[in-house]
């Protein structure tokens, strides 16, 4: 295959454009590869659609490798599937609706487990057909409130989503190690550096659940791993280590104290510190206990206030909660609906007036930290006043626990008790997860076992994010030049330039690229001419990202051409006889 620069439907840009946010964004539009059709919606040119392919490529060898077989539902699904699942109420302004002539409901797929088990149910009735691994890569829709970062997070995007269907348990840890093994190889030859963490099933449910994310200081997911063992785990999934019970029979009484102006922990800590001394050491925010409301948006349109206590040192993290409780949305309470709740004090909120079954009716729910026995400064619910003595267990229970504060560098890391966490950032590549029978019951899918009796079928899902593939690896090998492609993923083999005015330049150049397209290799040749200066030729080079540049120029009237690596910036000049041996060996060793 020769692609010719002269006829490419290509144009490269020396400006970053307006919207380029991250520089996989911007290097993907500036070298050609996509060009903006409509916020978070991408059309791909020759060039981006090659390099796209190559990455469906990888994954499709590696799927059919474990024996999974590829099939293709429609993007535009009816709404009865949904229904059933109850997904078309849950994903709530998350997904593309619309009607056809007739008023009939449809949506634009964001996913398909629900076309995945009904194919099931509609074909196989016994355990002897399973297990089965079903997969297809195809075009999603979601209607993302904020996308951003170009094909990062978009609207419209292609996914490789698989899902496993076996009888037991057992055979579901099966599929799911196989499925395992298969998306490390394929992210190992996508030629990205990635983690392997912990994660949340979201809003589709599940048990033991991983995410593939490769690492990007512009990703969107922010991970811990332990400096200690191997534990490694989205911030979202990572559960606190709670502290033991502490007894608390000769605590003090909990008294109610005057601590004028002192609306935040800050203050209050200074407070404390000047009129309440510790005999044993200074307060602390860690301390104190916060009470954080905010309002949950169900899928169905109510609304319900809720109240999270953590220490006074810690931060609600959105991300954190709202993974937690996907697919509901979370907003911070403001002045408007604080004002319908009467016992709420701004800044001295405390225990006393919060849970289901207080006054209030305001669920509260707390932090890990916040176990049986231990003692917290807190509101007092009347302005100017707070709580000290308060104890967890004696004088107030909350309703649950839950996994929203942050997550710093230094925490203790809940898997061993040696290691500290520390923080990274992520793009989410691919998530594989155990969904069990969930889809299964809701759709009816069962099979007759060995003994004649129905058994629900159990699930495993797992999805790689083929259009986010390709701003993944550009994130991850660019350097200041341009995009920097590994050979598996380039969109040619090599990329030849033509480098003066003379015809012999041009005749050789000519006759190496159709040499090296009969030995097999994908040649880009920059064949222009006219008005095309050699240094716009290197500079469009670099930015394509090729990694191979051959370029035939000065070097001519020695007898030799120059070999460029554009991953090392390796410059090496070969005799003209011998470059295309040379180019075939470069790309095949």
């Amino acid at each position: 295959m020769i692609l010719r620069m002269s006829s490419l439907f290509v144009r490269t840009l020396r400006d970053d454009p307006n919207d380029a946010e991250v520089p996989s964004h911007r290097l993907l539009v500036r070298a050609g590869y996509i060009r903006r059709a409509a916020p978070g919606i991408y059309s791909w040119l020759p060039l981006g659609l090659r390099v796209l392919r190559n990455v469906e490529g990888i994954i499709r060898e590696e799927m059919d490798a474990i024996g999974a077989q590829e099939l293709s539902f429609p993007a535009l699904l009816p709404r009865e599937p949904y229904e059933a699942s109850n997904r078309w109420t849950t994903y709530g302004n998350g997904i593309f609706r619309l009607q056809d002539r007739k008023g009939g409901d449809y949506l634009l797929g964001p996913t398909h487990e629900e076309m995945f088990t009904l194919a099931v149910k509609d074909m196989y009735s016994s355990y002897k057909d399973l297990p089965v691994w079903l997969y297809q890569i195809q075009t999603k829709y979601r209607d993302e409130a904020r996308p951003r970062a170009g094909v990062l997070r978009g609207r419209e995007f292609i996914m490789k989503d698989s899902y496993s269907f076996d009888t037991s348990d057992e055979g579901l840890d099966r599929s799911y190690a196989a499925h395992r093994a298969a998306y490390i190889k394929t992210f190992d030859r996508l030629g990205f550096d990635y983690a392997i963490v912990k994660a949340t099933s979201g809003a589709m449910g599940g048990s033991k659940s991983e995410e593939f994310l490769a690492k990007a200081e512009v990703g969107e997911d922010t991970y811990v791993r332990c400096t200690h063992c191997d534990y490694a785990a989205n911030v979202e999934a990572v559960a606190v280590r709670a502290p033991a019970p502490v007894a608390y029979d000769d605590a003090p009484a909990a008294h109610a104290e005057q601590t004028p102006d002192t609306p935040t922990i800050e203050t209050l800590v200074d407070h404390l510190n000047e009129k309440f001394p510790r005999e044993d050491r200074p307060w602390a925010a860690g301390d104190t206990l916060k009470n954080v409301l905010v309002v949950l948006k169900h899928p169905d349109g109510t609304r319900e206030p809720l109240a999270i206590g953590v220490p006074g040192d810690r931060e609600v993290d959105p991300k954190r909660l709202e993974g937690q409780l996907e697919p509901i949305e979370v907003e911070s309470m403001d002045e408007t609906e604080l004002g319908k709740h009467e016992a709420l004090v701004k800044g001295y909120i405390g225990p006393e007036v919060l849970g289901e079954a207080s006054a209030s009716r305001i669920r509260y729910v707390v932090d890990p930290r916040v176990s049986e026995g231990t003692r917290w400064v807190t509101g007092a619910n009347v302005s100017g006043s707070h709580v000290l003595d308060l104890v967890v267990g004696r004088d107030f229970t909350p309703d649950g626990t839950i996994e929203a504060a942050d997550v710093r560098d230094g925490d203790a890391c809940p898997n061993c008790a040696e290691g500290t966490l520390e923080s990274a950032r992520g793009i989410e590549m691919g998530h594989i997860f155990q969904l069990g029978r969930w889809f299964a019951e809701a759709l009816d899918l069962k099979v007759l076992d060995e003994n004649g009796k129905l058994v629900t079928v159990t699930m495993g899902s797992y999805g790689i994010g083929v259009t986010r593939a390709v701003a993944a690896i550009a994130e991850g090998t660019h350097d200041e030049l341009g995009l920097c492609w590994p050979r598996e993923i380039t969109p040619a083999d090599v990329h030849v330039v033509a480098a003066g005015k003379d015809g012999e330049v041009f005749d050789t150049a000519a006759r190496i690229v159709e040499q090296l397209s009969a030995q097999g290799l994908d040649v880009l040749y920059d064949d222009r001419t006219g008005k095309v200066s050699p240094g716009v030729k290197f500079k469009d080079a670099e930015l394509i990202g090729v990694p191979t540049i051959l370029t035939v120029g000065r070097g001519l009237a020695d007898g030799v051409v120059e070999v460029r690596d554009r991953r090392t910036g390796e410059r090496t000049d070969v005799p003209v006889a011998d470059a295309v041996d040379h180019l075939v060996g470069a790309v095949r060793g």
